[in-house]
């Protein structure tokens, strides 16, 4: 990068220019690749008034966790830049943030025993989680992250447009009229949480139905509603009543959406009712769409295998099709991740097993690029929900397990899913 190479590199003067033209710097080079320059400003100044000893990166599905050493920038001697460069497709988004550390908070786990390791490194990275910063030279508004961190985003040239996203990016959240709030409080699974609704178009019957699991992420921390609007405006969605399930918290989640069927039953007596009371919408399968990422995504595809004549339309990304087989994900320490062709989880292994639905189910199913042995989990599930007689349009993105590709992907989804009803 010029900038680098400039003669009044970490000036004032170069600070401002960098700070008008937004970080991370892009290069377009050959083959459909991009140079990406991430830069920080040390506040303390150079090395000889800095106690930095480290300033962490992390990329989502490009840095590796696993790494004894994890990804850091370099400093340019004799001057407060930090900086560190990769070469990345011209289609790749992710999701990034930054952790400068003192010498006193610098990982110290490569010489312990492989099943120790693995656990330091897990309590030391959430220790970072729990500090890292968005970039503060980024020009986007930052996000938060699955551990609560501020995260920020980097949408290469030639990644998928998000349009509605954008727009919601630039223009910010107005006043929601057709949102309401409403604590369930469900007698089957003894527990009550908060449940976001929200309304486009006229009440009647007949609108269309959009479960959306992992419902806080969607309500507080990655808004959708200013989203959905735009692309409801622009005649990509059709009117529709969008349900935001909260999880209650990390523990919760693990027990109920991972292929309950007391979550799903309480789903379908206890809160649709409530639903109907606040926001008539259509009862027909084929109009009703339960969405998830992750553990949402296997749980979204559980329901609607279980129960075809309440859920006709699934929209799983990144489904966690691995459930409830850990080993599939254990990889050895310091060694990156890996594909595992052919790896197969109990919902996949027991479709076949299932009663037929009276009609297929319309999948929506994506998993990204760099998601190593998800994807092989995906394209089994994949591959029997074809041979069930189930119609999957199925995709890779080019990025990791990250809510700021699952966003884009939301929103395709939901369109494809509901074409008929607009």
């Amino acid at each position: 990068m010029n900038l680098l190479k400039a003669s009044n590199a970490g000036s004032e003067s170069w600070w401002q220019q960098i700070a008008e033209q937004g970080t991370p710097l892009i290069e377009e080079c050959l083959n459909h690749q991009v140079w990406i320059t991430f830069l920080w400003r040390d506040p303390a100044g150079d090395e000889s008034s800095s106690t930095l000893a480290r300033v962490y990166i992390d990329v989502n599905s490009v840095t590796d966790h696993h790494r004894a050493d994890p990804q850091s920038l370099a400093r340019i001697a004799g001057s407060d830049i930090w900086y560190w460069q990769v070469q990345l497709p011209a289609d790749w988004r992710g999701s990034y943030s930054l952790m400068p550390v003192a010498a006193s908070q610098l990982p110290v786990f490569s010489e312990l025993a492989p099943a120790e390791q693995a656990s330091r490194q897990r309590s030391w990275w959430r220790s970072m989680a729990e500090a890292a910063q968005a970039d503060p030279l980024n020009l986007q508004s930052p996000s938060a992250g699955a551990w609560r961190s501020a995260m920020s985003a980097l949408h290469l040239p030639e990644a998928p447009p998000q349009a509605a996203w954008r727009h919601a990016d630039r223009c910010g959240e107005d006043d929601k009229a057709g949102l309401c709030e409403l604590d369930w409080h469900s007698v089957i699974l003894a527990n009550q949480r908060k449940v976001w609704v929200y309304q486009t178009g006229e009440a009647q019957s007949e609108r269309a139905l959009v479960l959306l699991l992992d419902g806080q992420h969607w309500a507080k921390r990655m808004p959708v509603y200013a989203a959905i609007d735009r692309a409801t405006e622009q005649g990509q969605l059709p009117a529709a009543v969008y349900v935001l399930i909260d999880v209650i918290d990390g523990e919760q989640r693990g027990r109920e959406l991972p292929c309950n069927a007391s979550f799903w039953l309480a789903v379908q007596s206890e809160l649709l009712p409530l639903i109907q009371d606040i926001a008539p919408c259509s009862n027909d399968p084929e109009r009703t769409v339960l969405a998830g990422q992750s553990y949402g995504g296997l749980a979204a595809m559980y329901a609607a295998l279980h129960w075809p004549e309440r859920f006709g339309c699934v929209l799983s990304q990144s489904g966690s099709f691995w459930w409830p087989y850990n080993d599939i994900l254990k990889m050895p320490p310091n060694q990156p991740a890996s594909r595992k062709p052919g790896s197969i989880g109990q919902l996949a292994e027991q479709l076949p097993g299932l009663a037929p639905a009276v009609r297929a189910l319309k999948v929506f199913q994506e998993v990204g690029s760099r998601e190593d042995v998800m994807i092989d989990v995906n394209e089994t599930m994949r591959d029997a929900l074809l041979q069930a007689g189930h119609q999957v349009n199925y995709r890779l993105f080019e990025g990791g397990h990250d809510w700021l590709c699952w966003r884009g992907g939301l929103l395709d989804g939901l369109s494809e899913l509901l074409a008929p009803c607009k």
